[in-house]
């Protein structure tokens, strides 16, 4: 699945090297240990520099994993853009038999995020490059996506992976306001993922999508 295949590659190669979404990163490394605390568990996971969010656990994440319904009790679940592992790990955690997939393109923050699962007991998750799953299908996307990619490279990451959906599957993504939410939403709906806003506080909206609501036919 070529299209798959090439998620990895969809960063702009003129920001590569610069920010979190470089393959490789090229800061010096400075590990942490951070802590995520939420109304219903506990996390310390280790961080470094080169990858989003090092120093804590950002306002997005956090509003995400207190606004997301709670992930079923089986199947797939991914973690889009999933850094050093507080998303994956947390559904990980809240559903034991669920099956659960982080994919991220930085190479340091996957290492992370599978010590992280290993400190934590974790054996439900997996921390992956795009490529090793690529006949899976997910009922449920969480993700914090990397907005700073620009919007083409974004348009095609979520397409890419939101078209991975079940027919009944749900993705939810959280969004700063200023960094273009209102706008993705209208993107969405108009490419035939209905999009409903479920929650806004601190200039972040998560946003609720539904897998395409039409088919190779009936377009």
């Amino acid at each position: 699945m070529a299209e798959i295949t090439r998620s990895r590659r969809l960063i702009p190669s003129a920001l590569v090297g610069e920010h979190y979404f470089a393959q490789r990163p090229e800061a010096a490394s400075r590990p942490q240990t951070i802590d995520l605390v939420l109304p219903d568990l506990h996390l310390r996971l280790e961080t470094d520099r080169g990858m989003f969010s090092p120093d804590r656990v950002d306002a997005g994440t956090r509003i995400l994993l207190e606004s997301v319904p709670a992930p079923p009790l089986s199947g797939n679940l991914l973690d889009l853009g999933c850094g050093y592992g507080p998303i994956a790990l947390t559904a990980a955690k809240r559903s034991p038999l669920l099956k659960v997939f982080g994919v991220d393109v930085n190479e340091r923050a996957l290492e992370l995020a599978r010590r992280n699962a290993s400190v934590g007991g974790l054996d439900n998750v997996r921390f992956v490059q795009a490529e090793e799953i690529e006949d899976l299908r997910f009922d449920v996307i969480w993700s914090n996506p990397p907005i700073r990619i620009g919007k083409p490279a974004l348009h095609q990451l979520l397409t890419t992976w939101l078209d991975r959906l079940t027919p009944a599957g749900s993705a939810y993504l959280v969004v700063q306001k200023h960094l273009g939410s209102d706008s993705l939403q209208r993107w969405l709906s108009d490419q035939g993922r209905p999009a409903a806003r479920i929650a806004s506080r601190a200039a972040y909206r998560v946003l609720a999508v539904s897998a395409r609501t039409d088919t190779e036919e009936g377009k």
